[in-house]
């Protein structure tokens, strides 16, 4: 790994800002599709194991969060030349991630946001490992994440096997 680069704190600060930025973009985008996600979610058949509706909401903003400051701290910890890969990766990630939204609740496509979790899960494991090489702690904001998608993929497989007429 090439030396820290020297940055100023000015240039640290705007690189946190757009990365939380992208991060929040992304949940942005994903809660257009999620407009009446409340009453859908709601008419779904759930497993006594699903939480509340009102849980996601704050889950995902803490997550998003962590996500973002994870990428800055990938971001300032090497050379662009070092990271340029990894961090590609991450806004990679993060379309697929603002798909889900989408493929379940505005398009109803119970199967298909189970399959693209699946992507979405094995691409936040490489996440951890790459950023690892880079920042220990980045690699760690990234494993509630990791549970949390764990978790919806449960729920999403549940979801779509019990709701078939809603979520084709």
């Amino acid at each position: 790994m090439n030396p820290t680069p020297r940055r100023t704190p000015a240039t640290q600060l705007l690189g946190l800002v757009f990365w939380l930025a992208l991060a929040y973009i992304t949940a942005a985008i994903g809660a257009i599709a999620s407009v009446n996600a409340p009453e859908f979610y709601g008419q779904l058949m759930q497993p006594t194991w699903a939480p509340p509706a009102w849980l996601f909401g704050p889950v995902w903003t803490t997550l998003f969060t962590m996500m973002g400051i994870a990428a800055w701290l990938v971001w300032r910890s090497a050379p662009l030349e070092a990271t340029r890969g990894t961090l590609a990766l991450f806004i990679v990630h993060l379309a697929v991630n603002a798909l889900w939204s989408w493929l379940f609740f505005a398009w109803n496509l119970g199967f298909w946001a189970f399959v693209e979790l699946l992507l979405l899960w094995a691409l936040i494991v490489t996440l951890v490992f790459a950023f690892w090489r880079f920042s220990r702690v980045a690699a760690v904001l990234l494993v509630p994440y990791l549970a949390w998608v764990s978790f919806a993929g449960a729920l999403n497989f549940w979801l779509w096997r019990n709701n078939a007429g809603l979520l084709g």
